[in-house]
């Protein structure tokens, strides 16, 4: 399942992220995983959840989408357990135009169904400036 928080800068959206990984210890049984372009919120999140600062890896850091998700199946390929990804200031982190990542959310949906792993993602961008391919997860 992938779900989308969508909303422009100064709108909330990592709150509501760090919210949902924080709370969502409570119900998943596997681990979480927050990536995020730097350090900043590390300790606002539970000691239990994996902290990924993208930055770190030279790689991914402003790196095409089909690298990103290179990266995120690399993590769930080294640990089963992953159940939740959580995506903070993902137009930061993947360069590629959001009008053309129809076939990025395409991979990333069946990723999810195979592996059995949920990812929120936040984009700032206003709701109805999504493309519709996006929408569906907007939650």
């Amino acid at each position: 399942m992938i779900q989308v928080i969508a909303g422009h800068k100064g709108s909330g959206k990592t709150k509501r992220l760090i919210d949902t990984a924080n709370e969502a210890l409570k119900v998943e049984h596997g681990i979480i995983a927050f990536i995020d372009d730097d350090k900043r919120y590390i300790y606002d999140l539970r000691h239990e959840i994996r902290f990924v600062d993208a930055s770190d890896y030279t790689a991914v850091k402003g790196c095409e989408a089909d690298v990103f998700f290179g990266f995120l199946s690399g993590m769930l390929a080294v640990n089963y357990d992953l159940s939740l990804v959580c995506i903070d200031a993902f137009l930061k982190l993947v360069k590629t135009p959001i009008a053309q990542m129809a076939s990025f959310f395409e991979r990333l949906n069946a990723l999810s169904e195979s592996s059995k792993c949920s990812f929120v993602i936040n984009i700032s961008c206003d709701t109805e400036d999504l493309p519709e391919f996006i929408k569906p997860y907007v939650i």
